[in-house]
């Protein structure tokens, strides 16, 4: 993934409108960020935990979307797969909805997904974080595959907030 700016993010955002995409928390650390091992850059807002974002390249554009996080339950504790990345997690997967784009989402229409609690998708995925004893099941799947598999997934999910 090519880096991307503050500014291109914050003008990615396909299901809130502008005013909330320029009050929304962007990570002030873009330039330390591993882009070339990234599929997307996901993030939670550390002013308000329930809330997460991400951003990737779609068609060679940005796109990003804003998530919500479902309350504290105590089935988190369960062992949960990424829908995303098929990382298993013990209480690190959770339930982030995302309103629709256009008019559906100004209806309170939405899209759910099981995904890693802090959305880092690609590194689980390259090896580069570590889940814990059991967290990838093992396939015959090359690294290559596995990525494309997860951009196919971010990709599916994405087109269900934008259909």
């Amino acid at each position: 993934m090519k880096p991307l700016t503050e500014q291109e993010i914050r003008t990615a955002f396909v299901n809130c409108t502008k005013g909330e995409s320029k009050r929304l928390s962007v990570p002030r650390d873009l330039a330390e960020r591993p882009w070339g091992e990234l599929d997307f850059l996901g993030w939670r807002d550390p002013q308000a935990p329930d809330r997460a974002y991400l951003a990737t390249e779609l068609d060679g554009r940005p796109v990003a979307l804003a998530l919500r996080g479902a309350g504290g339950a105590s089935w988190q504790t369960r062992r949960s797969m990424c829908s995303i990345c098929l990382t298993t997690h013990t209480g690190g997967v959770s339930l982030l909805v995302a309103a629709k784009a256009g008019k559906a989402g100004q209806q309170g229409n939405s899209v759910g997904a099981y995904m890693c609690s802090d959305l880092a998708c690609p590194l689980y995925v390259r090896g580069m974080k570590d889940a814990g004893v059991g967290a990838r099941l093992p396939e015959s799947l090359t690294l290559e595959e596995k990525i494309e598999r997860t951009v196919a997934n971010l990709g599916a999910f994405i087109a269900k907030v934008t259909a």
